[in-house]
């Protein structure tokens, strides 16, 4: 059963069977739903609470531990980005103890999806590189190809260019093929898959006959039938039946609302079909609470698609605004000339105007929202190509000294200098390599972010201000400061990345809270506010 929940989330668009319900009907129930997502979250969120309380029971097995790991993971799954990436993590982890290769295979199934749902094509694809297929069962080989599949297909979206997207969407099919020749027919996963082959290759009707069978036989969960009921919603929106599309976009969306999903793009696409059909206000309100499911999600591609859509809505809702208040004045106008009341329209019109420009200073607020929004997806990226090309150059280096190694040691062997090779380990010094990686990552960290030390500084007393020993270093407590500036939250990870134990890393961030001006928990919030570049 997970796996065929697993599959069913490959599926970014929807559909089903369209019933002849009153629109306005289903879109008030949409709206109430929305008003009610706390309650669905907070129930998620006690469910999470009990788990975690179940994994730290000492006493559990790996094998149960993997167990819970792997429920957890799946409620973060389309929840909350940071929390299943950690999970996905530990699913690793824990498989790697069990030296489970099955386990490893599908642990690392489960980061690559969770790469692809943030929107890191990239790190999707080197992640799925090393995976290893070979006497994996049939359901291990379906995730896998269904999931490569659907990053292709990902990658074709977010590209938007027809030369290279045709090249996407052709790999995405063949992946997808090798997925269905190893499920059964007339199954929930075969018609999950056998839906987006057609829909990706514009055979509508065929697409909507499975996603149809899927709602009508197959009995889907909640989270299930969403995915189902928005593709069926976007084989409507592709073969121009407006009505339906956004019938079945609006029951997509009341279901990932109440199976708490984050990761979702049936309110989106809704809010694009009705600023089409012209309602406006309903557009507005729904492409809002994208943006707050994407950034709460944390997924980049997400919350770009979100962004670039917005404005356009906005837009169009001040323009209908100022028309009224137009209209308002020129009825204003000619009631003055033509009797007098004067006084009393000229209350109301003052009254309407007054209004208007509260209006107008909620959306001035909300443009500035985004503007900020913008600028932190900009320098993000910003951050994001800076280390991909510092990431490389390491690598570069690392493989050089590697191969340089290698050649020693194989001289060293066909020579038959078998004492000398002694020797050649030896000068591998672990310490110092370790003391260059942690170089350059200052290095490259205050460059990105010059005034990151002064900034940093200044949040203390002059006695208590931490000095590095020069302009392109850090300290420890600066170093894991950084870290946290990156985006690395995760006291695990952090104390992996600098050899530290998760104990000593605490020590250190509570050691300088304590020293600082600010209060403990609005520390980390300020440090993340210091500007990059």
């Amino acid at each position: 059963m997970k796996v065929l929940s697993f599959l069913l989330l490959l599926l970014f668009c929807a559909g089903g069977a369209f019933a002849r319900a009153d629109k306005d009907s289903l879109l008030t129930q949409l709206s109430y739903t929305i008003a009610q997502k706390e309650v669905y979250n907070s129930t998620k969120e006690d469910r999470i609470a009990r788990l975690k309380q179940q994994l730290g029971n000492e006493a559990l097995s790996l094998q149960e531990q993997f167990g819970l790991i792997d429920t957890l993971y799946t409620e973060y799954r389309s929840f909350k980005y940071d929390s299943a990436f950690t999970y996905a993590q530990k699913l690793q982890r824990t498989a790697a103890k069990l030296n489970d290769t099955n386990r490893s295979t599908y642990a690392k199934i489960q980061v690559s999806f969770i790469l692809l749902s943030s929107g890191m094509f990239k790190e999707t694809l080197d992640s799925l590189r090393t995976v290893s297929l070979t006497n994996q069962p049939d359901s291990i080989r379906v995730a896998y190809y269904a999931l490569k599949a659907r990053a292709y297909y990902d990658l074709a979206n977010y590209n938007m260019d027809n030369y290279y997207a045709r090249r996407y969407i052709a790999s995405g099919n063949r992946y997808l093929d090798s997925a269905m020749a190893l499920t059964s027919p007339n199954t929930l996963t075969y018609h999950s898959l056998s839906g987006l082959r057609n829909l990706k290759s514009g055979k509508y009707e065929k697409a909507a006959d499975d996603f149809r069978q899927i709602l009508q036989a197959h009995h889907p969960s909640l989270h299930q039938y969403a995915i189902a009921a928005a593709s069926l919603g976007t084989v409507y929106k592709e073969t121009g039946d407006t009505e339906k599309a956004i019938y079945w976009m609006a029951r997509a969306a009341i279901a990932d609302i109440k199976s708490s999903t984050s990761e979702a793009v049936a309110l989106m696409n809704l809010a694009e079909l009705l600023y089409e059909k012209g309602d406006e206000n309903r557009a507005y309100t729904y492409i809002k609470q994208a943006l707050e499911d994407a950034t709460f999600y944390g997924a980049r591609q997400r919350k770009i698609q979100v962004a670039a859509i917005l404005p356009i809505i906005e837009g169009e809702r001040l323009t209908t605004v100022e028309s009224q208040r137009q209209r308002l004045f020129f009825y204003a106008l000619a009631v003055t000339v033509l009797s007098g009341l004067v006084i009393l329209f000229a209350v109301i019109i003052f009254r309407q105007v007054r209004r208007l420009k509260q209006a107008e200073k909620k959306i001035s607020e909300a443009n500035e929202d985004l503007q900020h929004m913008n600028a932190n997806l900009v320098e993000a990226n910003k951050i994001k190509e800076e280390y991909l090309g510092y990431s490389f150059n390491s690598y570069a280096d690392y493989i050089s000294k590697l191969e340089k190694f290698k050649l020693s040691i194989d001289k060293k062997l066909t020579a038959r200098k078998y004492d000398e090779i002694q020797q050649v380990l030896k000068s591998v010094n672990l310490k110092k390599e370790r003391g260059l990686l942690y170089q350059s990552f200052d290095k490259v960290f205050l460059k990105l972010f010059p005034n990151f030390v002064p900034a940093f500084n200044a949040y203390f007393n002059e006695e208590d201000k931490i000095v590095p020993a020069d302009h392109e270093s850090l300290t420890i407590e600066l170093r894991i400061f950084a870290l946290i500036r990156m985006g690395i939250h995760d006291h695990e990870q952090i104390a992996q990345i600098l050899e530290y134990s998760v104990n000593t890393i605490y020590t250190y961030k509570t050691r300088v809270k304590n020293r600082s001006l600010l209060p403990n928990e609005e520390f980390e919030k300020k440090i993340m506010e210091i500007k990059a570049f």
